[in-house]
């Protein structure tokens, strides 16, 4: 599932990838995406802190990618906001099961974890933009 963090952080780069100039203000994106200002600003220091983003201050000032879109990963932006990918937790979250080795239904969904994270892992925001 993808946080509305993650959601607006990957709408943000992709508006700022598809742009022709480098650097992108705050207030362009707020206006152009409808996300509250503070939000936005608070998920483009996170990514700037990431090293996602490079922040621009002074008149001009803004928020570039700090790599190409070909080389910014969706999976790269869901770890930052939500962490390491996981679908393998079990549904009853209360102690760890004593079944976990001999579990059939936990070694299909590490079977679909490991196919759903590889997919993942080849989807770039250069591919998003096409």
């Amino acid at each position: 599932m993808i946080t509305r963090d993650t959601d607006y952080a990957i709408r943000a780069i992709c508006f700022m990838a598809k742009q022709k100039k480098k650097i992108v203000s705050v207030l362009e994106l707020v206006k152009a995406l409808k996300i509250p200002r503070p939000f936005l600003r608070k998920i483009l220091q996170i990514l700037n802190k990431k090293g996602l983003l490079k922040s621009y201050k002074g008149k001009g000032g803004g928020f570039a990618l700090a790599y190409p879109p070909r080389d910014l990963y969706l999976m790269d932006l869901i770890e930052v906001f939500q962490g390491p990918f996981s679908l393998n937790e079990c549904f009853f979250k209360k102690d760890s099961c004593p079944n976990t080795r001999s579990c059939r239904l936990k070694k299909k969904i590490d079977l679909i974890e490991k196919d759903v994270l590889r997919q993942l892992e080849g989807i770039s925001v250069g591919y998003l933009l096409r």
